[in-house]
């Protein structure tokens, strides 16, 4: 191209440098050819038609531009005070856009017409209102509603170039007004006919409920529906205000929820985002960059969660995982206080819903026990908190998932029985409905720490009720044999209360069932003896008078029995067991004396001499430790015989022991003495 500046012809030819070429590529794809080449072909025409040289230089960023004073100070209101001073004018770095915006500004002032396109408007727009070009805002902005809001792809593209011009581009509204745009095209994405029979969203994210949380499963659901693949693409500050926008245009939240989930598992729950965020060129300190970046974007998720976070995943709209998978990850993060605390409620308010699967544990192992790591302390503190809040709600439930919880711990080799008595001790008593799962996690802690005293298994066990164990566990505890002879008698004597019980219940169905029989042709109803009589005018029916005004007060007055003679052996078991400690320590005391007696002796024999009055009552101690020597000294076998003895007395006592007479008083007298005497 031939160039012809100040009367000198100068055959140049105007090329763009590569730099040149990928910004102005990058910048918009739809300009071809690019806005740098006809910029420069239209200052050489200027030049032609004025035969006036370039006489202004403007420099941007890293860039220089040799442009004609007279289109710019006519059309720009910024250039035309600037240049009354200098011919040489260097743009501050807070001008929105950079050299593309700038271009196509400078070919706007030469007169010619500017292909605007999601690329570019935005920027084109900002640097307009920066440079006070008249006209070209207003253009920019009739783009932006006619065209832009109309199409979901072009309002995607004009937000995402949004973000390196803020704060203007917020000043100008093109934020606000692609996110209401998007908003309401999503809404209007839900209502289609066709598309509401899928349930975007809502139906990825039922599919998640009752499983383990799996960061690729959740990717790939995301990815169904397209609308929901591009919204959380899209960085945090616009995607926050796009999820603000589909609440307050009326979107149910069983929509709404599982987009912030999506965009979560996206960022912050994602092993692959991650590594990608730690390993980037950008990143000074890998990891602590990328902790970073997704904790300040999962205290947003958080603050965008729904309040109600248990109706919600009562209704499967967030999975209670994903709940505990944020805790899990937010153990790794520096999270401030205030979403820290939201978080743990959010997670305590869902705790009757959740798997025992749902619970963080520690990935890798570590020397410290697992009950000392801070997935365990953390979980410990939410139950903790919960169990003495004043609004609690399914206090068994989360009981029964906490002892599920502990029977995953108790199998460490480095746990200590005091740390696992500790927490057992998170959920109070009455809240346990059900012993079963306790008792699984005591015995496998008690079979892998074989070595474990008598004392220590003595004080795990007594957090036991074998009142509220189940016939099977009943059983399998008799005939446990690493549990102590306490627990075993109780589960005894608890077992034969529930056999009695049955058959006291059994006979009293039987007995109501045929309390009176129809006489034959006469058709009068002849009541059984202690039955009562049923009146004629009465029809008869299913039920039994018998049971509806005696069968209650019947049941009551068992089960107070029942208790009274639990709470009667339970006291004479725990005297038992001081005896036979008491014997023991007698025992172990003789014995020590009758070694220092033979090394003092030498080889002579012991003499044997008739005891006086005066030493009669050492001779009655030795006694005394002789018959304890034999019932310290007893084994496992002979153990159980006492128990069964035991076990009949209480047999006896329970089943001849019914009556209110005075012969119950005098058995129940000679059944204690009997005992006393074993």
């Amino acid at each position: 191209m031939k160039l012809v500046m100040a009367g000198v012809d100068l055959e140049t030819e105007v090329e763009l440098s590569p730099v040149a070429k990928a910004e102005a590529a990058a910048f918009s794809p739809y300009s071809s050819p690019s806005t740098a080449l006809l910029l420069q072909r239209r200052v050489v025409a200027w030049a032609k038609e004025t035969g006036s040289p370039a006489t202004v230089r403007v420099r941007v960023a890293d860039r220089s531009f040799d442009l004609h004073k007279d289109p710019l100070a006519s059309k720009c209101g910024y250039f035309s005070e600037a240049l009354l001073e200098s011919g040489d004018v260097e743009l501050p770095a807070s001008f929105p856009g950079g050299c593309e915006a700038f271009e196509v500004i400078a070919l706007f002032c030469y007169g010619d017409a500017v292909a605007l396109d999601p690329f570019n408007v935005a920027a084109v727009r900002c640097a307009a209102e920066f440079l006070v070009v008249g006209g070209l805002g207003a253009r920019c902005d009739l783009y932006i509603n006619q065209v832009v809001l109309q199409s979901w792809d072009d309002a995607l593209i004009v937000l995402q170039r949004c973000q390196p011009l803020l704060p203007v581009a917020e000043e100008l509204l093109i934020v606000s007004r692609c996110v209401e745009s998007l908003a309401f095209m999503a809404c209007m994405e839900i209502l289609d006919p066709e598309q509401r029979r899928d349930q975007p969203g809502a139906v990825g994210a039922r599919a998640l409920v009752g499983r383990r949380w799996d960061a690729e499963l959740v990717k790939e659901l995301a990815a169904r529906d397209l609308w929901i693949k591009d919204l959380i693409a899209l960085p945090f500050e616009f995607f926050e205000r796009i999820v603000q926008a589909l609440r307050r245009q009326g979107m149910k939240e069983k929509y709404v929820s599982p987009v912030v989930l999506f965009y979560a598992n996206k960022w912050v729950l994602s092993k692959k985002t991650h590594k990608f965020w730690a390993t980037t060129d950008e990143a000074v300190d890998g990891e602590t960059d990328a902790n970073r970046r997704a904790a300040a974007i999962m205290e947003g998720v958080i603050a965008l969660l729904p309040v109600e976070a248990a109706s919600v995943a009562a209704s499967g709209a967030i999975p209670v995982a994903f709940y505990f998978a944020l805790l899990s990850r937010s153990l790794t993060l520096e999270l401030s206080d205030e979403s820290q605390t939201r978080l743990r409620e959010q997670v305590a308010s869902n705790l009757q819903f959740a798997r025992v699967d749902d619970l963080p544990l520690p990935e890798q192992e570590t020397d410290r026990p697992i009950a000392d790591s801070r997935e365990v302390r953390a979980v410990e503190s939410i139950v903790s908190n919960h169990a003495v809040s004043v609004r609690r709600k399914g206090a068994e439930a989360i009981a029964e998932l906490w002892d599920r919880y502990l029977l995953q711990i108790a199998s460490d080799l480095k746990l200590r029985p005091e740390r696992l008595s500790e927490l057992i001790g998170v959920i109070p008593a009455g809240d346990r409905k059900n012993h079963n799962h306790l008792y699984e996690a005591i015995n496998t802690y008690l079979v892998e720490h074989r070595g474990l005293s008598g004392e220590d298994k003595a004080t795990l066990c007594g957090h036991l009720d074998c009142r509220k164990l189940s016939h099977e566990a009943c059983i399998q505890a008799v005939q446990n044999d690493r549990m102590p002879l306490r627990l075993i008698v109780q589960a005894l004597f608890v077992q034969q209360l529930h056999t009695h019980r049955a058959f006291t219940e059994c006979s009293d169905s039987f007995r109501c069932a045929h309390s009176g029989e129809l006489v034959p042709g006469a058709g009068a109803y002849t009541p059984s003896p202690g039955c009562p009589a049923i009146p004629t005018s009465q029809p008869l029916s299913g039920s039994s008078p018998y049971e509806s005004h005696h069968a209650p007060r019947d049941a009551r007055l068992r089960a107070r029995d029942d208790a009274s003679d639990y709470e009667t052996a339970s006291f004479r078991i725990q005297a038992l067991e001081q005896e036979i400690i008491s014997l023991k320590r007698t025992l172990q005391r003789h014995n020590t004396l009758k070694g220092s007696v033979r090394r003092g002796g030498g080889n002579k024999e012991p003499s044997f001499r008739v005891a006086t009055d005066a030493d009669a009552p050492a001779a009655i101690k030795r006694r005394a430790a002789v018959s304890g020597s034999c019932i310290g000294s007893m084994r496992w076998g002979s153990q159980r015989r006492c128990a069964s003895r035991i076990l009949r007395v209480f047999a006896r006592l329970a089943v001849f022991g019914r009556g209110r007479s005075r012969g119950k008083q005098s058995k129940c007298r000679a059944a204690t003495e009997q005992l006393n005497c074993m």
